[in-house]
């Protein structure tokens, strides 16, 4: 479990295709790391499968990899990274599982006073999670809803998130990693069945 609130930006040192998925070494300033560790790296909860001295190194599968940004890393790359959080910990974003819903396209990046704002398409079947000023993980990153949008919704992000994230280098057409509220998600899995039986029962007009 993650709360949402990126605690380092590591850089990829290395990608590579390996038996275990495709393998990434993460250089990252964590220290005590050990195998097996969930680390959340642009969001997604990955496991440490070998660590040293200021590197720490994670596999992706091909259902991660079809489901999320990650296929896409290579060498270079800077991530938003954030350790699972312990039984007691302070929860300053919101509650994160590290499990990605849909990758969705930055469609607009403007400039507004001291804020950021970025302009997400969203899939149509991820919309309904979706309330204005509601919880949602952008690339790990704990955020508000700022703005609905006809296609999806707006983000603001202010100057620490700008500073502490790789957010601030979003611009038009680039791919993130969303991850919808996961209160919202267990509410709209237990209704459905209620909610499909009371539309049932209504008059066809």
């Amino acid at each position: 479990m993650f709360t949402g609130i990126i605690s380092d930006v590591g850089t990829i040192i290395s990608a590579s295709a390996t038996p275990a998925g495709r393998e990434f070494v993460i250089r990252t300033v964590y220290e005590g790391i050990v195998d097996g560790d969930s680390i959340a790296c642009d969001g997604v909860c990955l496991t440490v499968r070998e660590s040293g001295a200021g590197i720490f190194t994670v596999a992706a599968v091909v259902t991660t990899l079809e489901r999320t940004t990650l296929g896409s890393w290579t060498e270079g790359r800077r991530v938003n990274t954030e350790r699972a959080m312990a039984l007691g910990d302070r929860l300053g974003g919101h509650l994160v599982s590290g499990h990605v819903d849909t990758v969705a396209e930055v469609t607009r990046v403007a400039t507004k006073g001291d804020a950021l704002l970025v302009d997400l398409a969203i899939a149509p079947e991820w919309m309904p999670l979706m309330v204005p000023h509601g919880s949602i993980a952008v690339n790990g990153t704990s955020l508000t809803v700022n703005e609905m949008l006809p296609d999806g919704v707006q983000i603001s992000l202010i100057e620490f998130t700008l500073r502490n994230t790789v957010l601030g280098a979003l611009r038009a057409g680039d791919r993130v990693n969303v991850e919808a509220d996961m209160i919202g998600k267990f509410v709209q899995q237990l209704a459905r069945p209620h909610l499909t039986s009371a539309l049932s029962h209504l008059p066809s007009v």
